[in-house]
């Protein structure tokens, strides 16, 4: 079909239809207007044809391009071609414009270069026709992280699957320091073959990238190894990158791989890069949770990485939005609804992202959402607390550990604040005496509409937000005594919610399954026991963040750095970003 258009082109014969490629939507979608490009780059010398100059323009910023074609005549075309599969096949005449009458040039709309919701990496190239057919280069061919492809391997060599064997060869995955991935064929022969398959999509498919730096052994050797390439294509946006290694025996046609595996240079790297991978850039969260986006937010700031997605999340998610879109419910602007709990949780990510960052326009929209948290803490019944909901039906512990985790907070972080310390050491002071906590020193659900513990479930996060409030507090005030009562939680929860020393959520056990809400509870109780554990130099604490992270790393995280919902690795499992994001707060909480 490529051959037929070109000569279609070329003789002047109509062209048919095709079919329209679909809009591909990142940070914007197709056909954005080239005047609004943050930035204008030429990667590519310019194409002339018949004397026309047909170029193409790189805007790396938005991760989009676009063509033109100048010093031409009327009825001259210009297009972009984008390919999925490396420049093997393509989308054609993408944005096609034709010079008008008494113009000598003309451009086309902007393209996106790549698909990271839908895991897809894309070339893009110029073309033109001026009484002949012709294209620029692709861009970008290679993709370059902390170095580009066909770099030579550095420092440092892990194998994270196991190597695969071909009559009597070993062919290996390797990673360096760099996260880079290279592949190896040893006791071989001349002319055996080793290459690297790339995935974007876990290893579904690889038409972007098969066959890597494939190379052969050379006649005298039983052993060589491909160049280093990445996993990680930031310009793309693109994250969680798989790899796996294929070799091929001299005198057979057929081959053997791997199994396909991500790098992992320190383990909150390779937590936080598969997490990544289920980030949608357009849509600027983590489908489809509205407050579990908002505690995925927070890990991934306390993670040291992805600045760039964390203001994307800011700017795309601070306005309103109907029923359905985010929530069951409305978003009101500025992360509030009627779920006070949820609307705290996005507080809180504001203000781990002012952590991270130093931009006040989180910390002022982090007391933006306080604020609105506030308007439901009333003394009229049980003496204060703030309500679950708007239509004030429930106190509970979720939403009072996090009203009083977010005051103290606000309080160490706005200089000169009385306000909100004020109302920490209330909201800290009625917790404690709420009857929240029951006589095991664990924290219940909520409680009754006669203001007694309900004795409903202890969910680890309820005890983790306890423990992360009361500790945020002794730091606001150094009253001792909220430290201890920080400490009571903790020990109560190493005492009573763990099994041989990892902690378990209730729906861990058995053969149930936590829903997606419970699979994010114990990641925020290691947040918040990991913050106790730091403060307090306690080796015992520390001993008990470690085994967590050590549990889930050796035995509940597969070859993708997946981390599933059983720490333990049992069954019935399951991983998803949800379970991602509680494994990389545990991880965080190691240090």
């Amino acid at each position: 079909m490529r051959t037929l258009l070109v000569l279609l082109l070329v003789l002047g014969f109509p062209v048919p239809a095709a079919a329209a490629a679909a809009t591909v939507c990142v940070t914007y979608c197709d056909t954005r207007d080239p005047s609004q490009a943050a930035r204008e780059t030429f990667p590519l010398p310019d194409k002339v044809i018949n004397g026309r100059v047909l170029r193409l323009h790189a805007d790396d910023p938005d991760g989009m391009a676009w063509a033109s074609i100048d010093q031409g005549v009327p009825g001259d075309a210009v297009w972009l071609d984008r390919s999925w599969d490396g420049g093997a096949t393509w989308d054609g005449l993408l944005g096609k414009a034709s010079i008008p009458g008494t113009w000598t040039g003309t451009r086309t709309l902007m393209y996106n270069l790549t698909d990271p919701a839908h895991h897809r990496r894309g070339l893009v190239r110029a073309c033109g026709d001026a009484q002949a057919v012709g294209c620029t280069a692709w861009i970008y061919p290679d993709v370059c992280d902390t170095a580009c492809d066909r770099s030579a391997p550095a420092a440092g060599d892990s194998q994270p699957v196991a190597a695969t064997t071909l009559s009597g060869r070993t062919i290996r995955l390797h990673f360096d320091g760099r996260g880079l991935a290279w592949a190896g064929i040893e006791t071989g022969g001349a002319g055996d073959e080793v290459w690297l398959d790339r995935s974007w999509d876990a290893g579904a498919s690889w038409p972007d990238g098969s066959s890597l730096g494939r190379t052969s052994v050379p006649a005298g050797a039983t052993a060589t190894h491909t160049a280093a390439f990445a996993t990680r294509d930031p310009r793309g946006r693109l994250s969680g990158g798989a790899v796996r290694a294929c070799g091929r025996e001299a005198t057979h046609a057929q081959g053997s791989c791997t199994a396909w595996a991500r790098p992992a240079t320190t383990r909150a790297a390779g937590a936080l890069d598969a997490l990544m991978w289920s980030y949608d850039p357009f849509t600027a969260w983590w489908p489809s949770s509205w407050w579990n986006s908002a505690v995925a937010v927070t890990a991934v700031a306390e993670a040291g990485g992805a600045d760039a997605a964390l203001a994307r999340t800011f700017d795309v998610n601070r306005v309103a939005f109907p029923a359905g879109a985010r929530s069951s419910d409305p978003i009101d602007g500025h992360f509030v609804s009627r779920a006070i709990d949820d609307s705290a949780w996005w507080g809180l990510a504001w203000i781990a992202v002012y952590d991270r960052t130093g931009d006040p326009r989180y910390l002022t929209e982090a007391t933006t959402i306080a604020g609105y948290v506030h308007g439901f803490w009333d003394t009229g019944t049980c003496g204060g607390g703030v309500w679950w909901d708007r239509e004030r039906t429930y106190k509970n512990a979720v939403t009072s550990g996090l009203y009083l985790r977010l005051t103290a907070s606000l309080h160490r972080r706005i200089p000169g604040d009385t306000v909100w310390g004020a109302r920490a050491r209330t909201a800290g002071d009625w917790y404690l005496g709420s009857g929240l906590v029951n006589a095991a020193g664990l924290v219940n659900d909520g409680l009754t509409a006669s203001c007694a513990n309900n004795g409903q479930t202890v969910w680890t996060y309820n005890q983790g937000l306890g423990i992360g409030g009361l500790l945020e507090l002794w730091r606001a005030t150094g009253v001792q005594s909220y430290l201890d009562a920080a400490e009571r939680l903790a020990d109560a929860a190493i005492a009573r919610l763990t099994s041989n020393g990892v902690l378990v959520e209730s729906c861990d056990t058995g053969t149930g399954s936590c829903d997606d809400n419970q699979k994010q509870f114990k990641g925020i109780f290691m947040r918040y026991f990991g913050d106790l554990a730091a403060a307090t130099g306690s080796a015992t604490y520390r001993a008990f963040a470690q085994k967590q992270a050590d549990a889930l790393w050796t035995g509940d995280r597969d070859a993708l750095n997946r981390i599933g919902q059983r720490w333990t690795g049992t069954a019935p499992n399951v991983t998803d970003w949800r379970t991602q994001a509680s494994g990389l707060e545990a991880i965080l909480a190691a240090g």
